[in-house]
């Protein structure tokens, strides 16, 4: 019988002979024989034994017991994507890769935690419903609690102002790990609810933030890389290199490319002036000169972010960090006149590894008075939408908070359902996810 636990099989002998020597009567082990099934929970207990094969093995000394049968026979092959959405514990059953994938995300998770904890940084947990969304340019999922009729609820799209809130109030360093919620479509990559992380640092400017990346992903690596290869066994495509002598794809430093640069490099094309008011017409004017497809609703971020997918995402094969943003794409960061190209940029950078983002970070706006400025404009987009759907409101709660002083601080977020995905060679952010993304969970309460 094999006999297996965490991925790890072993045989155990049953033999009449042996057991018959212990009392244990004929009638009770055909019994045993006739019940047994694949997926039965059963206990052994024996000695080790080496089988005539050479494998090691357990020789019963008891009969075994049945601590919990399973009632259905499972399958040796599970192929349709409705079953297994439907049924996702049988898919564990039948894949087993789901297993170590799941495995494997709570080694990055904990990795991760230990990475900041070891840096000395307070590990929180801040709230999930909200009068706000607050913290990042989304749709919002609204609700309402049974205590507070007359006021429409959020879950929170990002824990970020929550977390300035802490560094505000003196607690230094802090960290958080936990859901997300935006309500937006489904694909490959792209879930309504997520999980991110987010780190604030006082006094830490954009070099450290993306040296602080660098060697993140690379102690994760050597972390992962230490479980074995048997913990990846049933996954292709994994980013762990499991070579000691080759070098890995997450060894730093990383390529930095300028968002106005290279899109004038890639283009051949200078970008106007995007502080100026018909900065959008000219934007737009350069998409129907090089051909490119207008997004819908096309304001100037998103205009801006399109050409970025254009020309500067598909250079990003390697890690590489994406730079000086234009200030227009980045309400919460600070901002200034960059010196080469004479634009207003933020002081972020993206980290993108073979075309997706992986990482965000900048430094914080930390002027209650240049912030309220930023959030206007980005109120001024949202109108522009015409959607009315609350993604960009002054928040005048946090605009009192920064009136008590921020202190110079580096924001940092990280998915970890995409990190997920590439440290695994998943190609669909539901394989990363317990129970799927949205609709398996939706189609999994209904039926």
């Amino acid at each position: 019988i094999d006999i297996e636990q965490d991925d790890r099989v072993a045989q155990a002998i049953c033999n009449f002979s042996h057991l018959d020597q212990n009392g244990v009567p004929r009638e009770q082990f055909n019994a045993f024989k006739r019940v047994i099934r694949r997926g039965d929970w059963y206990t052994f207990v024996g000695h080790p034994h080496k089988a005539q094969s050479g494998e090691e093995s357990i020789l019963a000394t008891e009969l075994p017991q049945l601590m919990s049968p399973s009632l259905h026979q499972i399958p040796a092959q599970l192929d349709d994507a409705e079953t297994r959405a439907r049924r996702p514990h049988v898919d564990m059953l039948v894949h087993r890769q789901a297993v170590q994938t799941l495995r494997i995300r709570s080694a990055i998770e904990r990795g991760i935690s230990t990475f900041f904890d070891n840096q000395g940084y307070s590990k929180v947990s801040t709230p999930l419903l909200t009068a706000g969304a607050g913290g990042a340019v989304a749709r919002p999922f609204e609700t309402v609690a049974t205590e507070m009729q007359d006021t429409t609820l959020n879950l929170r799209i990002a824990p970020e102002l929550w977390l300035k809130r802490l560094v505000v109030g003196g607690l230094g360093k802090v960290y958080e790990i936990g859901p997300a919620f935006r309500n937006e479509g489904v694909d490959a990559t792209h879930n309504p609810e997520f999980t991110i992380c987010e780190s604030y640092m006082p006094f830490a400017d954009l070099d450290h933030l993306m040296k602080m990346t660098e060697d993140l992903l690379s102690g994760l690596h050597e972390q992962l890389r230490q479980l074995g290869e048997d913990s990846f066994k049933h996954l292709a495509d994994t980013a762990v290199n499991f070579d000691t002598n080759e070098a890995h794809l997450f060894q730093g430093p990383y390529p930095r490319l300028p968002f106005i640069a290279t899109i004038e490099k890639e283009t051949g094309k200078k970008l106007p002036d995007l502080s100026n008011d018909d900065a959008t017409q000219q934007v737009l004017d350069l998409f129907t000169e090089l051909n490119i497809a207008v997004p819908a609703k096309p304001t100037l971020p998103r205009l801006l972010d399109a050409l970025a997918g254009q020309c500067i995402e598909p250079l990003c094969i390697k890690p590489t960090f994406i730079t000086e943003h234009p200030a227009v794409m980045s309400p919460l960061s600070k901002s200034y006149v960059c010196p080469k190209t004479s634009q207003l940029i933020s002081a972020r950078a993206e980290l993108f590894i073979q075309g997706n983002e992986y990482a965000n970070m900048y430094e914080e706006e930390n002027s209650p008075f240049a912030q309220r400025e930023k959030f206007v404009e980005q109120l001024r987009y949202r109108e522009v939408d015409g959607e009315g759907d609350g993604r960009a409101e002054v928040d005048e709660s946090y605009l009192e908070a920064l009136e008590w002083g921020l202190p110079p601080t580096g924001g940092w977020g990280m998915g970890i359902d995409r990190l997920v995905m590439l440290f695994t060679g998943q190609k669909r952010i539901g394989d990363v996810l317990p129970f799927g993304t949205l609709r398996n969970v939706v189609g999994l309460a209904t039926r």
